[in-house]
């Protein structure tokens, strides 16, 4: 959808050059609420990877909201709120020593990881620390599958934690991604019952966890219909009553990132070209995978356009960016279904475009300045 005061910014604001995002803060606003209502049992950690804004961090900041953080700038940019470093994890498994040690020194104490090197060298650098261990778990039912590059067997997990607390680290919890934009509020279900499992296989050893960090996955919406967060909520409520962990936990820990500011946000494009190919008609918008679309991968992510030719007939379109790069395309196996009238210089609104877009977009490939961006 596009919200009524992105729609009164676009009418006060008619001679602004595409392509731009246009950003409702009510909406962010209202999304936080409506998760701290429907997870009253969870810590919220906004996923400052998904749209790092300083107004949308600052707003959040300001409801109350704590932060995972990807990298010392992410770091800095939550300190230089006035957010305290407890209210800071540093979620990336994927860390530098020199990055380890700048978080560390910044104060946070709080460090995911995944398999033994990471853990030596949180060891080495952040003695004392709390840390917790990524596993993997399934992703069925998400759009963009995270399970491939991120989290480790349980089994490897049990061994992990008895080593973090041999090595003086403080074995504080378990996290898991069930995959971004994930549809289906029973994959929680399984993942947390792996979770479970493997908390009881370090009790057993005498190592008691006090978190688990249910990860991301809250969806958008943008080309189907989604289920309710509060359905999310319900299913991980049930979940965690039935492993009895609501009061053996000292912290559960949810990471929403789309979910926050995805459907806040709408990009406007132009139209720079279209073009009969065989028998395919191409559409080529001023911004594409370079341009802040980049989700558009593998065509995982399928964002909704709205013209002004609302109503009129429509034919199958492939859609493409507006680089010198063949990959450049945006929707070629599932093409969409736009407007006939459509030509060069009308305007095309993406919706659902508020979170990983301006993060993605490339700083001058072939000489195209990055995304513009307006918060409201």
């Amino acid at each position: 959808m596009m919200t009524e005061r992105v729609r009164d910014f676009l009418a006060r604001n008619p001679d602004l050059e595409p392509p731009f995002l246009v950003l409702d803060l009510d909406e962010v606003k209202k999304r936080y609420q409506t998760l701290a209502t429907e997870m009253p049992f969870a810590d919220i950690y906004y996923a400052v990877k998904a749209n790092p804004a300083r107004p949308i961090l600052s707003l959040l900041a300001g409801l109350g909201s704590c932060f995972d953080c990807a990298s010392p700038r992410e770091v800095r940019d939550v300190l230089d709120l006035g957010v305290a470093p407890s209210r800071i994890s540093y979620g990336n498994t994927i860390k530098k020593d020199a990055d380890i040690r700048t978080v560390w020194d910044l104060g946070i104490d709080l460090f995911a990881f995944d398999c033994e090197e990471e853990l030596e060298k949180l060891a080495r650098m952040t003695p004392g620390a709390r840390v917790f261990c990524r596993i993997v778990v399934d992703n069925t039912g998400a759009d963009w599958p995270l399970s491939r590059k991120f989290g480790c067997e349980p089994e490897i997990a049990t061994d992990l934690m008895l080593m973090a607390r041999d090595r003086g680290l403080v074995p504080y919890g378990l996290s898991f991604h069930v995959g971004s934009q994930q549809t289906d509020p029973l994959s929680f279900n399984s993942a947390i019952a792996t979770a479970t499992g493997v908390m009881g296989a370090l009790r057993s050893k005498g190592v008691h966890l006090q978190m688990l960090n249910l990860g991301g996955g809250l969806p958008a919406h943008y080309d189907r219909a989604i289920p309710a967060v509060g359905n999310y909520a319900a299913v991980i409520k049930a979940a965690l009553a039935e492993a009895d962990l609501n009061g053996g936990l000292k912290q559960i820990i949810v990471e929403p990132g789309r979910y926050m500011v995805a459907d806040a946000g709408t990009t406007v494009s132009e139209v720079v070209l279209t073009a009969q190919r065989g028998d395919q008609r191409w559409i080529y918008l001023d911004i594409g995978k370079f341009g802040g679309l980049a989700e558009t991968i593998d065509e995982a992510i399928r964002y909704r356009f709205v013209t002004k030719y609302n109503g009129a007939a429509t034919v199958p379109s492939v859609v493409a960016g507006p680089t010198c790069d063949s990959c450049d395309v945006l929707y070629e196996k599932n093409v969409c279904q736009l407007p006939a009238a459509l030509k060069a210089g009308d305007r095309v609104h993406i919706l659902s475009t508020g979170a990983y877009t301006t993060v993605y977009a490339a700083a001058n490939f072939n000489g195209i300045p990055p995304l513009q961006e307006f918060y409201i």
